[in-house]
């Protein structure tokens, strides 16, 4: 089939009728409720966070099941018109830019825990649900949902971006806890992949190919996730260097050392300063490691006291422990608000975040040259990373009407994903491709971007689904 012929009925079976209006097509599907040509509307859609390209869509549409999200599709795909899904839009990417304009499916409020089955160790939810308030449904079973990005990220988000967090060195990224998905295709279809139980060998991995697909390959509209009980013992750590070569070493011994880390995560000066600023914490204004061990209680004690030892050796400048809930809960929200506190301490400026990730046996060499390049073109930064996992991000400032302090940002961007990309890393270790690293998808992944094409094609024949994203344009 081309992608330019004229179909009224899709795959599916769905019926439908069609006037030539968008907007009167969609209203004869859904309730007026349903959807938004208001300007704030429009304006609200237009753009995530951390990407200064805007686009407003030609109608926001809040579908609230399934078989809305399905209608909706049918629609899109008998008339060509893209279709760009979005929940709580914390999108760093520009993954939720509406760049042909069309449809902004908002699933906001496909929001409800669907099934909680503690003795199976998995939830069913809908793609809406935020995962604060899926842990907060879970207090009462001893299970938790271990992906933590910071944001209040949906669920179907997390999964459409394989999102990870501050835990994923102990826990994995979304992909790892995704049992099974309902994804409306983009054709119209309803499929189910995987399952519930733990593990499978039939078929194809459908539920992987999604998970990261950032809304390419047809919508979400439920997740079956994996949950895991909640540690026995908790202890956290705060160290401190003079420099961030300092910390970064202390980290690579403390990964290989096998260590119980559950949390591993680096702030630089910059970045503590910011803080400082904005929440009004007395922490020092030096390059700091905060760290934080599960397990059982023994365990836990011991990988704690080994870690303070460690970064004694190492010359730590201070350290200290944080064993109660209340003394963790203030460390782990310094740590989430880090990305925030950075952009509000650089007022009118415009801000590139990357996400860079490298073997941890290269992280020290490849951060040490990211900061000389960053400092050789003069580009006001902030060093936040997830560094357990070799994951480490650089939030870049610029004036938005500075085409030249622009093009250093680029420049430096660019200059980083080499280095990664030489010692065998990515372009992006959590927050996706969408807009931002198209450019650096084929010189990733060489001629497999073609099979990646393929794919695409064969399940988007009509290139409705989130155009322009993921994959660079051929």
């Amino acid at each position: 089939m081309s992608p330019h012929d004229v179909v009224t009925t899709p795959p599916s079976g769905v019926s439908v009728a069609l006037s030539g209006n968008l907007l009167a097509d969609l209203g004869a599907q859904l309730r007026p409720d349903q959807l938004d040509v208001s300007d704030s509307g429009l304006d609200l859609h237009a753009r995530g966070e951390s990407w200064d390209v805007a686009r407003r869509p030609d109608v926001v549409v809040y579908p609230e099941s399934t078989d809305d999200v399905q209608r909706v599709i049918a629609l899109a795909y008998a008339t060509r018109t893209p279709v760009t899904p979005v929940a709580v839009n914390s999108s760093l990417g520009g993954h939720t830019v509406p760049i042909d304009g069309g449809i902004s499916l908002d699933l906001t409020r496909m929001d409800r825990i669907v099934e909680i089955a503690a003795d199976d160790f998995l939830a069913v939810v809908q793609p809406g649900v935020a995962y604060p308030r899926l842990n907060h449904a879970l207090r009462a079973t001893g299970l938790f949902f271990p992906v933590d990005p910071g944001a209040e990220a949906s669920l179907g988000g997390m999964a459409s971006t394989n999102a990870s967090g501050t835990l994923a060195v102990r826990y994995g990224v979304t992909r790892d806890l995704v049992l099974g998905l309902e994804v409306v295709t983009p054709t119209g279809q309803v499929i189910r992949t995987g399952g519930r139980a733990p593990k499978s060998s039939s078929g194809y991995a459908l539920t992987q190919l999604y998970c990261g697909a950032e809304g390419t390959l047809g919508v979400i509209t439920e997740l079956t996730l994996r949950l895991v009980p909640r540690p026995e013992a908790v202890m956290g750590a705060r160290v401190a260097f003079a420099d961030v070569r300092g910390c970064v070493d202390f980290v690579t011994e403390v990964i290989q050392s096998g260590m119980p880390v559950a949390r591993c995560e680096l702030l630089d000066a910059a970045a503590i300063r910011a803080i400082r600023q904005h929440l009004g914490l007395a922490l020092p204004e030096v390059p700091t490691v905060f760290l934080e061990f599960h397990g059982d209680a023994p365990t836990v004690l011991a990988a704690t006291e080994l870690a303070l030892a460690l970064a004694a050796e190492h010359g730590a400048a201070a350290a200290e422990q944080a064993t109660d809930p209340a003394a963790l809960a203030a460390l782990w929200h310094a740590r989430h608000q880090a990305y925030y506190a950075s952009v509000a301490v650089h007022p009118g400026m415009a801000n590139v975040i990357t996400d860079l990730a490298v073997p941890v046996s290269r992280l020290t060499e490849v951060i040490d040259a990211s900061l000389a390049a960053v400092e050789r073109n003069g580009v006001p930064g902030c060093l936040i990373g997830h560094v357990g996992d070799g994951n480490f991000h650089l939030n870049l400032f610029y004036p938005p009407d500075d085409h030249a302090a622009h093009d250093r940002v680029e420049a430096v961007y660019a200059e980083m994903v080499e280095l990664a990309l030489a010692v065998g890393g990515t372009c992006t270790g959590e927050h996706g491709v969408g807009l931002r690293k198209l450019e650096y998808v084929r010189a990733e992944h060489g001629d497999a971007v073609d099979v990646m094409w393929a794919v695409k094609d064969a399940l988007d024949p009509a290139g409705i689904m989130n155009p322009g994203k993921k994959l660079p344009r051929r």
